[in-house]
C-alpha cells in the first residue's frame, strides 16, 4: 500500500520507466553534444545557457510525470492524473520549445543532415503539423476527449493506452504551443496579437473541462474504480478534485503563458522598429491624424517654392523615419505650443 499522497510521498515514492529515461538521457546527450559543438564553432556566439536549461527543465518535468511519485499515484488519485496531464500538456512542451532544440540541430548539423532537417521543415506534413489550426484544434480535442468522453475510462483500464495517451500529450502541447511561444525556422509566422488571441481562445477549453468534472457524478467518465486506501477521498470528490485541478491549474498556466506571449511581444525591438507592432502602429497613426488635422495655415507661393529646411523629412538616426521625422515633429511641437497659448475656458 502506497502511504498518503503528500509532496514528500512524491519525492520518495519512484518508478522506473525505461523507455522515457531512455528518451530523456538520449535526448539530453544530443542536445547538450549540439551545444558545446556550436560553442566550439562559434565562440564568440555560444548556445545560449538560458536556453539548455529551458531545455534541461522540460526534460525533468517528464521525468517527474511519469517517474516521481506524480506517475506512481496516477492510477490511484483522479486529481494527482490531472496534475500530470498538466505538466504533460502545457508545462513541458513550452520548456523544450523555449531549447529551441530543431534550430540547435541545423546550428550544429553539416550535410547531409543540415539538408534533411531543412527539407524536413519545409515539407507539406511538417507545414500541415505545425499549422497553428491544427495544433489548436487537437489540443481542444485532446483535453475534452481524453476526460469528458468514454476514452477516459479506457485509458484508465489499458496500460498501454495509458502510456500512448502520455506520449500524445506532449506532442499536441508542443505542436499547439509552437507557433505561439517558438523561434523555430517553420514555416508560420503568427503575430502577437493573433497569438495572444489564441491562447485566449483555448482558455475556456480547460475552464469547461474543469467544471464538468468538478459537477460529475458517479457515473462520469474518468471516475477512479477499484480498490481505495482508507486515507483516499471517495471517487466522487476525486473526480472533483481533479476538475479544480484542471480548471484552476489549466487556466492559470495559460495565463501565464500569455503575459510572456505579452512580454515578449513588448520587448520585440524589430517590431517597433519596422512599425509592425499593434501599439506602435497605433502611435504612429494617432499622431499622423493629430498633426494632419491642425496643420498651419498654407505657404505662400514664394515660401512654397523655397527648398525645405536641412534635416527636415529625414529620418532620426534610429532609422525610423515616415511620422517620427524631423518635419512631423517640429507640426506636433508647434500643435503644443498652439494648445498651450489657447487654455481651456
Amino acid at each position: 500500500m502506497l502511504p498518503p499522497f503528500s509532496l514528500p510521498a512524491v519525492l520518495t515514492q519512484w518508478q522506473f520507466a525505461p523507455i522515457v529515461t531512455a528518451f530523456v538521457v538520449v535526448s539530453v546527450g544530443l542536445y547538450l553534444w549540439g551545444a558545446i559543438r556550436v560553442g566550439r564553432r562559434h565562440p564568440a556566439r555560444p548556445w545560449p545557457a538560458w536556453r539548455t536549461a529551458a531545455f534541461l527543465g522540460g526534460m525533468l518535468v517528464l521525468v517527474l510525470a511519469t517517474q516521481s511519485g506524480i506517475g506512481k499515484y496516477d492510477d490511484l488519485l483522479f486529481y494527482d492524473h490531472m496534475v500530470q496531464h498538466l505538466m504533460l500538456l502545457m508545462v513541458a512542451p513550452p520548456l523544450l520549445i523555449a531549447g529551441q532544440p530543431i534550430t540547435l540541430l541545423l546550428h550544429a548539423s553539416r550535410n547531409p543532415l543540415h539538408t534533411w532537417v531543412k527539407r524536413v521543415l519545409r515539407s507539406r506534413v511538417a507545414s500541415f503539423l505545425t499549422w497553428p489550426v491544427f495544433g489548436a484544434v487537437a489540443y481542444a480535442l485532446a483535453v475534452l476527449a481524453a476526460h469528458l468522453t468514454s476514452l477516459a475510462n479506457y485509458f484508465e483500464r489499458n496500460q498501454t493506452a495509458h502510456d500512448a495517451e502520455h506520449v500524445l500529450f506532449v506532442i499536441i502541447g508542443y505542436l499547439f504551443f509552437l507557433p505561439l511561444l517558438g523561434r523555430e525556422p517553420i514555416k508560420w509566422r503568427l503575430s502577437y496579437p493573433v497569438r495572444f488571441v489564441t491562447l485566449v481562445l483555448l482558455m475556456p477549453v480547460d475552464t469547461f473541462t474543469g467544471l464538468a468534472l468538478g459537477y460529475g457524478s458517479a457515473n462520469s467518465p474518468g471516475v477512479p474504480a477499484g480498490p481505495r486506501p482508507a486515507w483516499a477521498p471517495s471517487p466522487v470528490s476525486d473526480l472533483h478534485l481533479g476538475g479544480a485541478v484542471m480548471w484552476i491549474g489549466g487556466d492559470g498556466i495559460m495565463f501565464v503563458l500569455m503575459m510572456l506571449v505579452f512580454l515578449m511581444w513588448s520587448q520585440d525591438d524589430r517590431a517597433a522598429v519596422n512599425g509592425h507592432g499593434f501599439f506602435e502602429q497605433a502611435r504612429q497613426a494617432n499622431l499622423a491624424t493629430l498633426v494632419a488635422s491642425h496643420q498651419p495655415a498654407a505657404p505662400s507661393a514664394g515660401m512654397a517654392a523655397a527648398a525645405p529646411p536641412a534635416g527636415a523629412g529625414r529620418p532620426l538616426a534610429d532609422g525610423r523615419g515616415g511620422i517620427d521625422d524631423d518635419e512631423h515633429l517640429a507640426a506636433y511641437n508647434a500643435y503644443l505650443a498652439r494648445l498651450n497659448q489657447h487654455p481651456p475656458g
